[in-house]
């Protein structure tokens, strides 16, 4: 039975309510596409708004009294049995090999670089539930230093499964297979791990707190970019978009493993994550390799390019039912998933995308999810959850930095300090609003505003995300599809980012400011200040006695840094062009 305190979410998910539901409000089923804005409502605040709207009381009364009327529904059953059933280990899984022909470790490679993708390959049974039925594991040594990485294997379809590792020293490294099933267990080998491959620094960790840096040490600055679903729209326009990354700045792509179906995203994808169809259902126990597949190549398609795959692995924007999928479901997706992508040094974890527009999740369930993928994934790759209107609790230890989207339609990065010591974390504001004319406040800033928002969140020691929303006749928008960059703001972020390389450290730290002027750099040494939206004929700064410094005043839209003539020293005027967006340099003269 259905009370005005249950989520429209828990409504509409069963097919009787929902065909009450949109029987009285006809509207839903032709907005399927923002079913999320619907269904973390309770019915209750849906009811009081359409209300608002001239749904009288009488016709409130007689939904109510039909809903009323409905036995509680088998679905309804079926999760709650699904969400409190114990985990059960595979049965009958030794039985299975008995008829394996073929079947046993058919590749094994010699040698992989370090911080590479070292793969085993196996051959087993195909029939009965591969996903669920056998457990395969396999545990490695590096014989330099003792050190033991244990992973998981996973199923690949048509007999074959598969063992990942990314090796993190190089020297001799030996193997040994763990399986329920007789034919995939007990394989032993070596391989020697090689020097890693030009440009592969390993993957990205937390540096002092508030950074990050490769695992060789080599900073690394998280200039990002948000492209959901450029991976579910086909080989030209996939390739167009690996083209136009080729050309910019960015260095990370946010980006959702599950399809998308939102506003100027109503096409289907040419491939499923899992074996059935719209028509029939899905069988949320059996994936689809080729799906998959496709997905491993485009983020090893990232890597090529330096840039890290920010994946996304859980989003409300779903018309097909993934984002609603049982406990155990769910349980089983993030264990396949990690034992196919761990071993990608470039690949980070994000629980979700805006998680609290899930209404069919619980707090609950991403403490769980954090403990799957932690326990799951040997390397500790980067992990962290992302909001819309509710930040989730950054203090938790399993989350490694902040991931943002603000909260405020236009106090945005300007946050960024506030935020780092809230949390003590680095800040990653990966929506700041997107550059862009749609008819939505978040997809409409202009290019200056865009980069205006880099730099007030780069000054103050966050680190800010980018994202396109330009109109056009194919409704192909970089932010969700990708295709092609045509906004103004990805060449000035550039020139940003050069700007932070060449810093000491690679870094901008937050230093004490003026009232009306952050500032970043180092104590003495490099000062870096942003007028942001002002726009001062002059500025006279006070600096410690005895130190010289040379002045570059930068137009940070123009692109340009203009040398202030002779070197300045204690309290000195610096003349300004009097526009906005310029920012002024202090490098201590040698």
């Amino acid at each position: 039975m259905f009370t005005e305190q249950d989520r429209i979410g828990r409504i509409w998910t069963d097919p009787a309510a929902g065909s009450i539901l949109e029987k009285h409000f006809s509207f839903l089923a032709e907005e399927r596409h923002l079913a999320f804005a619907y269904k973390i409502m309770t019915l209750r605040e849906f009811l009081d708004a359409r209300q608002e709207l001239g749904f009288t009381d009488q016709e409130r009364a007689a939904f109510l009294q039909e809903l009323a009327q409905l036995p509680s529904t088998k679905l309804l059953e079926r999760r709650a049995e699904m969400v409190n059933k114990p985990q059960e280990a595979p049965q009958g899984a030794a039985e299975i090999g008995r008829h394996s022909e073929g079947a046993g470790l058919i590749s094994s490679p010699k040698s992989a670089a370090k911080w590479g993708v070292y793969e085993l390959e196996l051959r087993g049974p195909a029939y009965g539930n591969p996903y669920t039925d056998i457990d395969l594991k396999a545990t490695f040594v590096c014989e330099e230093d003792g050190r033991s990485i244990r992973v998981p294997g996973f199923y690949n379809g048509n007999g074959v499964y598969k063992i990942r590792m990314m090796p993190g020293e190089e020297g001799r490294w030996t193997y040994r297979t763990e399986s329920t099933e007789k034919a995939l267990d007990g394989h032993e080998g070596i391989f020697v791990c090689t020097a890693p491959e030009a440009g592969n620094h390993g993957p990205v960790r937390v540096r002092d707190k508030y950074h990050f840096a490769y695992e060789d040490g080599t900073a690394y600055l998280p200039f990002g970019t948000t492209c959901y679903v450029w991976t579910h729209q086909g080989e030209e326009l996939e390739q167009q978009t690996l083209e136009s990354l080729t050309r910019s700045p960015f260095n990370k792509m946010r980006m959702c493993v599950f399809p998308k179906s939102y506003l100027y995203n109503l096409n289907e994808p040419e491939l499923y994550p899992y074996e059935g169809s719209i028509r029939e259902g899905w069988n949320f126990s059996v994936f689809n390799p080729e799906f998959f597949d496709h997905l491993e190549q485009r983020i090893a398609d990232l890597g090529r390019l330096g840039i890290e795959a920010d994946l996304i692995l859980f989003h409300p924007y779903d018309r097909w039912g993934f984002s609603e999928m049982s406990r155990e479901e769910d349980d089983l997706y993030l264990r396949y998933i990690v034992a196919r992508l761990s071993a990608y040094r470039h690949v980070w974890w994000s629980l979700a995308n805006e998680y609290d527009l899930m209404w069919a999740k619980t707090g609950e369930d991403w403490e769980r999810y954090a403990r799957i993928i932690t326990e799951n994934d040997p390397y500790g790759h980067l992990l962290s959850n992302h909001n819309w209107l509710n930040f989730y609790d950054h203090s938790k230890p399993w989350l490694t930095h902040c991931s943002l989207q603000r909260i405020d339609v236009y106090k945005t990065s300007e946050a960024a300090l506030e935020w780092r010591e809230r949390w003590d974390k680095p800040i990653v504001i990966d929506e700041c609003a997107y550059e862009g004319d749609i008819d939505q406040g978040w997809g409409n800033i202009t290019g200056e505003e865009m980069v205006r928002r880099f730099w007030e969140g780069t000054i103050r020691g966050g680190y800010v995300g980018h994202g396109e929303t330009y109109l056009n006749d194919e409704e192909v928008l970089w932010w969700s599809k990708g295709g092609r960059l045509v906004g103004d703001s990805p060449a000035r972020i550039g020139f940003l980012r050069s700007l932070v390389e060449e810093a000491p450290g690679q870094c901008w730290e937050p230093l004490r400011s003026d009232w009306d002027l952050p500032c970043a750099g180092i104590r003495d040494e490099y000062y870096v200040y942003y007028f942001g939206f002002n726009q001062p004929k002059f500025r006279i700064f006070h600096m410690r006695p005895g130190i010289k410094y040379k002045v570059d005043i930068i137009d940070t839209w123009g692109m340009t840094i203009d040398e202030s003539a002779g070197v300045h020293e204690g309290s000195f005027r610096i003349e300004l062009p009097g526009r906005p967006y310029m920012a002024v340099r202090l490098t201590r003269a040698e």
